[in-house]
């Protein structure tokens, strides 16, 4: 019996738990093999590091822009505020009634009361025309209530629900919504997050045909050593698994640079969104990403890494045989 006979019917005698220690075995060899390959070559490694990096980056960047709006949307909400125009006639014990009512609904987080003579005294005072308003007989604005929403009901579409319920009211005139701003402001942020997702797209196909390029120049490097392991009998799984995991290491540590890259882009950006958002009156802080995005953006990265690898693997390893 020859010894690579003797070799394999030794191997067919293992446990099952053997295989699986042996299977995991060869697998960390053929890791820390692809992560030698990378120190071998460091500068052309770290050139497409952080080209990765950078191509990550991007995608991330403009999805941390859209969490940071879409909080200072959150904080915007309030304003929302709904106007009720109340019918003149009204005694104080009507309003009074009608407050506890509006009050009362679950849509509602506050209430507030002006009455006619605050409204006027506010009109005079923002308007420029007090002196002409002083020669009126009578006052002519309505008391107003202002409501408020809960959070739920801040959309535009829910503040719209509520106004259309709240005027439903006997001692309401008529009700005014001013939120067509904060319409524009999340169809921005819509459109926004469908660029997100657009150049994110066109940036993983990037991000896989760089690996992909740079998995075929290792693979014609490495012919030679690639034909004396067919000639000795090596598998095709054998001989794809380093290159598959030097993908996998481009795309770890692309995506651990893209990290860094955004955490150094957000230091950069707080101070000035600081300043921005206290003529505000808003105390938010710029948020970077968290560590399970960070998770996320490593694991995708590293998918990306493996699928470039294999299809140029797949498609390049076929075509050397030992002549």
């Amino acid at each position: 019996m020859s010894k690579s006979k003797s070799v394999s019917l030794s191997r067919s005698k293992l446990p099952l738990s053997g295989r699986f220690v042996m299977f995991f075995v060869r697998h960390v060899q053929h890791a820390m093999t692809s992560m030698g390959e990378l120190w071998r070559n460091p500068i052309s490694s770290l050139m497409t590091m952080l080209v990765l990096g950078f191509s990550l980056s991007l995608p991330a960047a403009l999805q941390v822009l859209v969490k940071n709006a879409e909080a200072i949307t959150h904080s915007w909400n309030s304003a929302a505020e709904i106007s009720l125009f109340i019918e003149k006639q009204s005694s104080d014990r009507v309003m009074q009634s009608l407050i506890t009512r509006i009050k009362a609904y679950p849509e509602v987080s506050e209430v507030n009361f002006i009455d006619r003579d605050q409204a006027l005294a506010e009109f005079q005072r923002l308007s420029g025309f007090g002196e002409a308003l002083s020669y009126l007989d009578s006052n002519p604005l309505p008391a107003v209530i202002t409501v408020i929403p809960t959070l739920h009901y801040s959309s535009p579409d829910g503040a719209r629900r509520l106004l259309t319920k709240l005027e439903q009211e006997s001692e309401v005139s008529f009700g005014r919504l001013d939120i067509e701003w904060l319409e524009r402001l999340q169809a921005i942020l819509n459109l926004l997050e469908r660029t997100v997702l657009a150049i994110a797209t066109l940036l993983v196909l990037a991000v896989v045909l760089v690996i992909g390029n740079t998995i075929r120049l290792a693979i014609m490097n490495r012919q030679t050593e690639i034909e004396v392991m067919k000639l000795v009998g090596a598998t095709e799984a054998f001989i794809r698994r380093p290159f598959l995991y030097t993908g996998i290491w481009y795309g770890i540590i692309g995506g651990i640079l893209a990290w860094l890259i955004i955490n150094i882009l957000v230091l950069y950006l707080t101070s000035a969104l600081g300043e921005l958002l206290g003529l505000y009156g808003s105390e938010l802080k710029m948020q970077s990403l968290t560590f399970s995005e960070l998770i996320q953006l490593v694991l995708l990265a590293s998918f990306l890494g493996w699928l470039g690898s294999y299809l140029s693997v797949r498609q390049h390893l076929k075509a050397i045989e030992p002549s």
